[in-house]
């Protein structure tokens, strides 16, 4: 695969995976918009392994206290930290791995890969997380996330399997709602991310295991070690940000983009 294609494909997700301005849908484009070749499956595979290693090193601590608690939470048990925080990734999880098994076994998945639905779930969601951001409390730390909070959040999370939606945009728009601050919010959307990442990576893994070969997995390392790159800087920066700016930024920028689509897939 020519190296622009790898270079630009891991770029692409390692920043857009956890800005609330959707990967997949800057993924799809990728090719439409530029002519390039088609990254495939097994980069998409390694730059969403790139970006999942990012944000667990990210929120090492996090992830830690979670795993440790991950044995009671198996058990029913919620008397730790760890077990809450746990159980509440396994429960906001549920919802995108059913959502992801219907749209793969009625076809949508593909149907919906397009610059129309991308152009409007752009727009639409944009204005959503600009309304949730403006209006929602900010009482909520990641401390109060219980089993009912993250079960709405991982509904919401299911949505974002139309492209163009968004999975941390929507995460962090059901976040808001909830009441929840911006960091914290955005915090939650993260963790909720690993999971989800290692779910659908398995599956589109085990789908492109037998079809991959030397040359693949070398393009697929590169891609992923750009993409870890990436988004660890993208994620960095945005965290720090959210100290002082809200979300106004990106509802821009998707609303512009959502437009240009439309006017391109309507012309």
């Amino acid at each position: 695969m020519p190296l622009l294609t790898l270079v630009l494909a891991a770029l692409i997700q390692g920043i857009t995976e956890f800005l609330p301005v959707s990967s997949s849908g800057h993924l799809i484009l990728l090719p439409a918009l530029t002519g390039l070749e088609d990254q495939g499956q097994v980069i998409d595979v390694a730059v969403h392994v790139g970006t999942l290693f990012a944000v667990i090193l990210y929120f090492w601590a996090d992830v830690r206290l979670a795993l440790g608690g991950l044995p009671r939470a198996l058990r029913g048990k919620t008397d730790t930290e760890g077990a809450r925080l746990a159980l509440g990734l396994i429960v906001a999880t549920i919802p995108v791995v059913i959502f992801g098994l219907i749209l793969k076994l009625t076809g949508w998945d593909d149907a919906l890969r397009s610059m129309t639905v991308i152009g409007w779930t752009m727009l639409i969601f944009g204005i959503v997380l600009y309304w949730a951001d403006q209006t929602g409390p900010t009482k909520l730390k990641t401390r109060d996330w219980g089993l009912r909070h993250a079960l709405t959040m991982g509904v919401w999370q299911a949505i974002s399997l139309i492209p163009g939606t968004s999975r941390s945009g929507i995460t962090i728009t059901a976040a808001r709602r909830l009441g929840y601050t911006r960091q914290d919010g955005a915090k939650l959307s993260m963790l909720m991310s690993i999971p989800t990442i290692i779910a659908a990576g398995t599956l589109a893994g085990v789908e492109v295991a037998a079809t991959a070969n030397g040359q693949a997995a070398r393009d697929g390392a590169i891609a992923a070690a750009l993409a870890f790159v990436a988004a660890l800087l993208a994620l960095t920066l945005m965290m720090r940000l959210l100290r002082s700016v809200s979300f106004t930024p990106y509802v821009i920028y998707r609303i512009i983009l959502g437009v240009a689509l439309l006017a391109l897939a309507y012309s």
